[in-house]
């Protein structure tokens, strides 16, 4: 959930990440190639096929996935809006079923603790603004498009892609300049982005029959997948691969009963898409869990479960690490509002380098390399065994520990949040081997 005010909203750093080779991967391997030839084998496999309509592929025909373990390892936070870049074959009611193979014996690896956003995360609507997905992907797309106010006062674009990270010196979002506007394509200035809009919105239809918990209704009568294929993707891969891992959602919004319903029916194998999740041997936790900050402490409940960090902030990082299956909890909106929506207001997250058996990342729209306008609060243990933590910019977590989701990836690419993780797991043992040496 964001805050409609940005009076006092950071600015991020001005720099962007270079464009990098695209990879290709299987589920066995790697091979690296050119961006050219990228681009020539999504054209060749597009032809015939009207971009951005749901085509429906024959019994035999593969859809290409990759697990956690595969992937490419960095990606720029520009996009370059081409018609090839997105093949719209999201995952719906005609996609055959896949058999989900047994767990794949591989090293060990340490337990992943997924806190996971909703809202603009996994979720494309939001409950408490009562946003339809058209409408919250327009505001979703004036957070990520760039301009400046000319010298005589009106509005230019300095880019016609939308990023994560502002494009160059002094570029301002949309949405930082005007506010929030969930008709941002309808407008004049938005029309820029009116065809990526429509290409993804396209993306989120439900083919067949809508599901009551699965599918949410929109415009025009048409239906959308609530939560979105990449992470029920996201669910199958972990399993394949044999890790260990629990999913917690972090939300300050209201859309965390229907979405842990949603996710309940798809374990039970009621997703169309992902039929094979049926299979899957993992506990979800229906029960609505809160967690309170002040001056003081952290205090959380989770049912009959009460914990607060005045016991030790060492107890609450052993709990949230402790962890099985999904639950979910909600946030503290008004202590971040309370603390001008900065780190220090935001939802808690503990970090303990010397602990070899866990690594938490939190994934979540509103991660933002300026402290003074982010989303998570990162905590990060002193030493072996100690109760004592410091809080550390976001920088140092960025893509390690603290993930800013590229919601449009999220959308287009089924594989989005297993590259996040892929990624996040080879950056913290860089981290580690940095804190390492200075301890």
């Amino acid at each position: 959930m964001e805050k409609d005010n940005l009076s006092n909203r950071g600015t991020l750093r001005p720099e962007q990440m270079p464009l990098r080779d695209e990879v290709t991967i299987g589920l066995e391997d790697a091979k690296p190639i050119s961006s050219s030839t990228s681009k020539r084998k999504r054209k060749n496999s597009l032809s015939g096929m009207n971009i951005c309509e749901n085509s429906l592929r024959s019994s035999g025909e593969q859809v290409e996935m990759v697990g956690c373990a595969e992937g490419p390892q960095d990606r720029s936070p520009e996009r370059v809006q081409d018609k090839d870049k997105i093949a719209c074959e999201l995952l719906g009611a005609t996609t055959p079923s896949r058999l989900l193979p047994g767990p794949i014996l591989s090293p060990k690896k340490r337990k992943l603790i997924l806190h996971i956003d909703l809202n603009n995360t996994i979720l494309v609507s939001d409950a408490i603004t009562k946003q339809e997905p058209g409408a919250a992907l327009n505001y979703y797309l004036s957070t990520v498009t760039w301009g400046k106010l000319s010298h005589t006062g009106e509005w230019q674009w300095v880019s016609e892609s939308p990023s994560l990270h502002p494009p160059c010196q002094g570029a301002v979002s949309f949405y930082s300049q005007y506010g929030r506007n969930t008709k941002f394509t309808e407008l004049p200035l938005g029309k820029t982005f009116r065809d990526l809009h429509r290409q993804h919105l396209k993306l989120l239809e439900w083919q067949g029959q809508p599901h009551p918990q699965l599918s949410v209704k929109g415009e025009q009568a048409r239906h959308y997948h609530l939560v979105l294929p990449s992470f029920f993707h996201l669910l199958e891969s972990l399993h394949r691969e044999g890790r260990e891992f629990a999913v917690i959602f972090r939300t300050f919004g209201t859309d965390l009963p229907r979405v842990l319903r949603a996710v309940s029916c798809a374990l039970e194998g009621q997703h169309p898409g992902f039929p094979a999740l049926g299979r899957i041997s993992l506990p979800i936790d229906l029960r609505l869990g809160k967690i309170r900050c002040n001056k003081k402490k952290v205090a959380l409940s989770h049912g009959a479960e009460q914990l607060s960090s005045d016991d030790g902030c060492r107890k609450m990082y052993a709990y949230f690490s402790s962890r099985e299956g999904i639950s979910g909890f909600q946030d503290h909106f008004e202590w971040w509002a309370k603390n001008n929506y900065s780190s220090q207001g935001g939802k808690p997250i503990w970090v303990d380098p010397q602990d070899p058996r866990v690594q938490h990342i939190c994934i979540d729209d509103n991660i933002r390399l300026t402290d003074s306008d982010t989303i998570v609060h990162p905590q990060v243990f002193l030493g072996q065994g100690s109760d004592s933590t410091r809080t550390i910019p976001t920088s140092e977590l960025y893509d390690i520990c603290l993930v800013q989701t590229d919601l449009l990836e999220a959308i287009a690419d089924v594989n989005y949040f297993c590259h996040c993780i892929k990624r996040c797991e080879e950056n913290y043992e860089s981290y580690l081997s940095r804190v390492g040496a200075c301890t």
